[in-house]
């Protein structure tokens, strides 16, 4: 259950941060029917565990065969992941931030696929993310820490979607800034435990 709990914690940092797929169910929750946002939620959390199995479990099955590679990422991955943390502390929101909303499915689908697959940022994170954590995980732990990862994205979006609908009036700028320093914190604490694991590796 531990590492259930610690992929769980892990995954709710790395999808919170304010970001295109954030964005895009905030504005569906803010501006459409609830049937609608969580439709777009559900479509979100597909794509958004997708993004995150690969990086798992590709570069993280990768990991586990070459050791140099396994450092090399533990070091940068660890200090990439802080230096992320420590950007998302000190970002700003903007008052008036949008994503253009599409009203047919097809077009939801490809607009989810996009704020999650084309984002070359999120992929590099998530590579650096749960791969880095891939290789510090003993076999045992894998599974279940990839399902607290799933259950973190499952959670958040349609968490996200119950908040932006009910509370539409009070979803301030003020709390999405929260938000990312809470999430900016929670990643640099990881990053500096994926260095500590490197410095473990070469002892």
């Amino acid at each position: 259950m531990s590492f259930i709990l610690q992929g769980f914690i892990l995954g709710i940092s790395y999808v919170a941060p304010i970001g295109m797929q954030n964005l895009y169910v905030i504005n569906t929750g803010l501006r459409k029917q609830p049937k609608e946002a969580f439709t777009v939620s559900m479509i979100v959390i597909f794509f958004d565990i997708a993004l995150a199995l690969l990086c798992f479990y590709g570069i993280g099955g990768v990991l586990q065969k070459y050791q140099l590679l396994k450092q090399g990422i533990l070091l940068f991955g660890g200090l990439a992941v802080a230096a992320i943390g420590f950007g998302l502390i000190r970002s700003k929101i903007e008052e008036n931030q949008e994503i253009k909303l599409d009203e047919s499915i097809p077009k939801i689908i490809a607009s989810a696929f996009l704020v999650t697959w084309a984002n070359p940022q999120a992929i590099i994170d998530g590579t650096l993310l749960f791969g880095g954590f891939r290789a510090s995980l003993p076999t045992g732990a894998i599974n279940a820490f990839i399902i607290g990862v799933a259950l973190a994205s499952f959670i958040w979006f349609m968490g996200l979607a119950v908040a932006t609908t009910v509370f539409r009036k009070s979803f301030t700028t003020k709390i999405l800034k929260a938000i990312n320093v809470v999430c900016g914190g929670i990643l640099m604490v990881y990053g500096m435990k994926l260095v500590l694991s490197f410095i473990a590796t070469v002892r």
